[in-house]
């Protein structure tokens, strides 16, 4: 689904990329995410929503949408200049709280093993959490029962990922050492992540083409290393995939 951002409201305080607080053309709200986050980002956001859809983890709605370029063009205190038009990506706000240590043992622990294992899949190091603070991009509802919802993915496929570090500080490490351990549960993900990568070239096709370029003239491509990455979700499918760092 395609979305037009109708409004914007305002940005937000919270995040690297601050992103813009919209309401767009389907009435709900929504975090939109352009201009201030690299195109890099932008694809791997993408990425990773349709491989959490994938694989069935509650991840916050999203969808593609379009910026006008009049909406930013109205402006003339610069304030959206930071957003920027054409598309963008919008994340559905969440009735929701930041999660907090306190409400980990309340996550159901398939749950808590399918996140800490995702994130490992897509070397997503920014969902940390420890005794002394951390951002999880989890959001806990205020429903009855509450939820976990799922949120940012930008900083997926991290170059420098350091895996010793990641099962230090991830809100969900303590799962780490039991989930690599069974092998029951190995042949259970490795099935599957291979459902989930069926989709590829479909998660690929859909991306906009103006993100495949650094440049709004779309002279300078965004060199993102789609083969690349590709490999390294398929290391999901080999015993490599589960080997730790030394401790």
């Amino acid at each position: 689904m395609s979305l037009t951002v109708t409004e914007i409201l305002g940005r937000s305080q919270e995040g690297q990329t601050r992103p813009y607080i919209c309401r767009c053309d389907d009435g709900d709200v929504y975090f939109v995410k352009g201009k201030s986050t690299t195109r890099y980002q932008l694809i791997a956001e993408w990425i990773c929503a349709q491989l959490c859809s994938a694989l069935e983890l509650p991840i916050a709605h999203y969808a593609l949408a379009t910026v006008p370029v009049e909406i930013v063009e109205a402006d003339l205190t610069g304030a959206y200049q930071d957003l920027g038009s054409g598309p963008v990506f919008a994340s559905r706000r969440v009735n929701a709280k930041n999660l907090m240590r306190s409400h980990i043992k309340r996550v159901q622990r398939s749950l808590r093993r399918d996140i800490v294992l995702f994130d490992w899949w897509v070397r997503n190091a920014d969902r940390n959490l420890t005794d002394i603070g951390g951002n999880p991009n989890l959001l806990w509802t205020v429903g009855e029962p509450p939820s976990l919802v799922m949120i940012d993915h930008n900083l997926a496929f991290d170059a420098d990922f350091d895996p010793a570090q990641f099962l230090h500080l991830h809100v969900f490490s303590a799962e780490v050492a039991d989930l690599f351990s069974d092998f029951l549960l190995r042949d259970t993900y490795r099935a599957r992540f291979a459902t989930a990568l069926e989709n590829w070239d479909d998660i690929c096709d859909t991306l906009p083409l103006a993100w495949h370029f650094i440049d709004a003239e779309m002279t300078m491509p965004t060199k993102f290393p789609f083969d690349e990455i590709k490999r390294l979700l398929k290391r999901a499918l080999t015993d490599a995939f589960w080997q730790l760092p030394p401790t």
